[in-house]
């Protein structure tokens, strides 16, 4: 049952982090769309570790250069990610408070989708099936 509490609290703090984003873009005082493009951020950087991944389950080795390019595209992905809202701030399209609930909704997602790999990546889940 401990699973389902982990699965359960995870479901909670990505849908805690997307509604800081999607405050940052729908909140009368700033009403622009701009820092909703994080979630393409979201989407892609779990991409290529997930293929590097499997890659390396049939080579057998987890320090393959097939492994350190994922992870470095995939750092390359969260560091766009939070740049983005920044630059866009800078540029004076998008406000300040847009900019740091955006970085705070950045904070919880990828600290989410870092737990949901520990969780599915243990040897002793239930989860591993999947």
């Amino acid at each position: 049952m401990a699973g389902i509490k982990g699965l359960v609290s995870l479901a909670f703090l990505g849908s805690i982090g997307m509604t800081f984003v999607i405050l940052a873009c729908a909140l009368p005082q700033y009403k622009i769309w701009w820092p909703f493009f994080v979630v393409l951020f979201y989407v892609l950087s779990p991409i290529p570790t997930m293929i590097a991944r499997r890659q390396s389950d049939s080579t057998g080795g987890t320090n393959s250069p097939c492994m350190e390019t994922a992870i470095f595209i995939t750092m390359g992905f969260i560091v766009s990610s939070f740049a983005l809202p920044i630059v866009l701030t800078r540029a004076d399209v998008i406000q300040l408070g847009a900019c740091c609930l955006t970085i705070a909704g950045n904070i919880i997602v990828y600290l989410t989708i870092l737990g949901f790999f520990t969780v599915f990546d243990m040897d002793d889940s239930d989860y591993t099936m999947w």
